[in-house]
């Protein structure tokens, strides 16, 4: 209730609130993300000794940099993803869809009932989920979605991640703008 008290407009009340799962959350990108991401790190790695053991020292600093790249495309933006969920809250009131992200700076969002996109809601057999206000990038879509194919928590698209029970928030969001629609 904190991450939302002063944020509720005057005669609004919160329905739900949550937060998204800690640690590493696996997403159905990563069938793809985890083995390119450790042909890329392995390739570099080939790289750079191929360059070492050929006399080229002071060539093999280029390809430092995308070591670093491949370790965060490999190790890194799973934790990037744990600690940016870890600063985020979700909330539903009577009238609004509610996310607040307090890392790396404060940032709230807000979708009036009335004018919900498309609403999508994917389950997972540990009974966590993800609930998606709007369309979802496409993997493919390397000029728009920057660093949000790799990390979900900074996909531009409005969503509920890795919540527990998503079905039944789902059931619960759909029945409180049924209600306001009235």
């Amino acid at each position: 209730m904190d991450a939302f008290s002063h944020r509720l407009l005057p005669g609004e009340r919160l329905i739900w609130d949550g937060a998204p799962a800690t640690g590493v959350v696996f997403t159905a990108r990563d069938a793809f993300l985890i083995p390119f991401s450790a042909l890329w790190l392995g390739f570099v790695i080939f790289w750079i000794v191929g360059v070492l053991t050929h006399g080229g020292g002071a060539f093999a600093l280029f390809g430092v940099l995308f070591l670093v790249i491949g370790l965060f495309f490999t190790i890194g933006r799973f934790a990037l993803d744990a600690w940016l969920r870890g600063g985020t809250r979700y909330g539903l009131t009577d009238r609004r869809i509610l996310i607040v992200r307090t890392r790396p700076s404060t940032d709230f969002t807000s979708i009036e009932l009335d004018r919900l996109p498309q609403i999508r809601v994917s389950e997972r057999p540990n009974g966590t989920g993800t609930i998606r206000f709007g369309q979802p990038a496409s993997l493919f879509n390397f000029g728009g979605s920057g660093l949000s194919v790799w990390t979900p928590s900074l996909d531009p698209t409005p969503q509920f991640i890795a919540i527990g029970e998503p079905r039944r928030v789902f059931d619960l969001i759909q029945s409180t703008a049924q209600q306001g629609s009235r």
